[in-house]
């Protein structure tokens, strides 16, 4: 088994104005402040609309989960969205226990989570 830091990966990419930021391995308190300035970098270059991919995410854990709720507190004030792509059971286990499900705008896929951010929250 690797490194966490070795295992964990952000890559970035825009879908016509969303930007996603994709993490590969373990997002947890090693490798959040990291999380952390890409979203930072990202919102202040003017990003509106951001998508984090979860896709490919291993572990998550609370540190991890409060960079999310900082990138939406940067975003909502200027009216920008922020959604979550998370197909994993495990993964979405935690948004629901921690209830941050019903303040975060979570998608099974990548393309439903930009579609949240243009559309706001479906109905469920």
């Amino acid at each position: 088994m690797g490194d966490a830091e070795t295992d964990f990966r952000l890559s970035e990419s825009s879908v016509g104005d969303v930007r996603v930021i994709a993490v590969t391995g373990q997002a947890d308190l090693h490798t959040a402040p990291k999380l952390r300035s890409a979203i930072v970098s990202t919102i202040d270059a003017g990003t509106r609309r951001l998508v984090i991919d979860l896709s490919e995410t291993t572990f998550l854990d609370s540190m991890t989960l409060g960079v999310m709720l900082g990138a939406l507190k940067r975003l909502s004030p200027d009216g920008g969205r922020l959604a979550i792509a998370c197909p994993s059971r495990s993964l979405r286990r935690i948004f629901e226990i921690t209830s941050l499900d019903e303040v975060l705008e979570v998608a099974d896929t990548t393309a439903e989570a930009i579609a949240l951010t243009h559309d706001g929250r479906t109905a469920a």
